[in-house]
């Protein structure tokens, strides 16, 4: 009989895994099991099949003092055995993040203002914009602030420069809080999976721009926002979470901008600290999002 794995130290890590892999029997037994020989604690585990993509998705968090290198040695052992992709990373570490804004300030200084009051577990590299109307919020937070103007004949260029921060910085999340330009498909692409769009609409209503102009037009009863990863194709990108507000007959535009802010704010919120906490796992167009 092989020696019980020891149990986690008060040193011990506190790591998140996810992954996901073709469903079939036995994957749960086969991670916790993984998991227990290297003295692991699970502390939290959650899992779904999608009968429709015939996909495994799993998060766990799990207490363990065993090293890195040898966890993910044994996780890729396991990765030829179910075809698994997986991400290892500790439990509540700040995500590098950068964000990007136009001229509207309510969510980049909601983003801020959580990051400092309840912990969101990101960390504000820099602020990123079009404009110099975020720069004293910006330094009001202490945020380095980048001020590439775009046009038509400089997009390209800005892009560029965009790519060089994410590298220098060691970005891993950029954050579009309505940051009022359109990424091209290739910065779309080498962003992949990385950024988050809030759009001040319920997806898929009211695209494009204008959209609360658009609502009241319809008469609607319900705004919303939606917080979304990007892709190339304008707003269509993998939904991670919506919100909305009731209105009614009376409510000027004006009324449903300033009460659409507030939703904005919520669902982005949600959004990015889901993402910082691996909880959203992509699924095609679709995301499982673990809360």
């Amino acid at each position: 009989m092989s020696p019980a794995a020891p149990l986690p130290t008060d040193d011990a890590t506190h790591w998140v895994l996810t992954l996901s892999c073709p469903d079939r029997p036995g994957i749960v037994h086969a991670v916790a099991g993984l998991l227990a020989e290297h003295g692991g604690n699970i502390t939290e585990s959650q899992q779904f099949g999608d009968p429709l993509s015939g996909l495994f998705f799993m998060r766990v968090q799990v207490t363990a003092s065993v090293a890195r290198p040898v966890l993910e040695a044994a996780l890729e052992a396991l990765t030829r055995e179910f075809d698994l992709t997986w991400s290892l990373d500790i439990s509540g570490r700040p995500v590098r993040t950068l964000v990007m804004g136009s001229t509207a300030a309510h969510c980049l200084n909601d983003l801020a203002f959580r990051q400092r009051s309840e912990s969101l577990p990101i960390e504000l590299v820099a602020v990123v914009s079009n404009h110099t109307v975020l720069e004293p919020l910006a330094e009001f937070y202490g945020i380095p602030f980048h001020h590439v103007p775009v046009t038509a004949a400089t997009k390209a260029d800005a892009e560029a420069r965009l790519l060089a921060l994410v590298e220098e910085l060691d970005v891993e999340l950029v954050v579009l809080a309505r940051y009022m330009q359109i990424l091209s498909d290739d910065l779309c692409r080498a962003l992949s999976g990385r950024v988050i769009n809030i759009h001040h609409s319920f997806l898929p209503s009211f695209k494009g721009a204008r959209p609360y102009a658009q609502a009241h037009d319809r008469g609607v009863k319900l705004i919303g926002a939606t917080a979304h990863y990007v892709t190339g194709d304008l707003d269509e990108g993998p939904i991670i979470e919506q919100d909305v507000e009731r209105v009614d007959h009376s409510r000027a535009v004006e009324d449903l901008v300033a009460l659409g802010q507030d939703v904005e704010r919520r669902a982005l919120a949600r959004a990015v600290r889901w993402h910082a906490e691996h909880r959203v796992l992509l699924d095609g167009h679709r995301t499982i999002v673990f809360r």
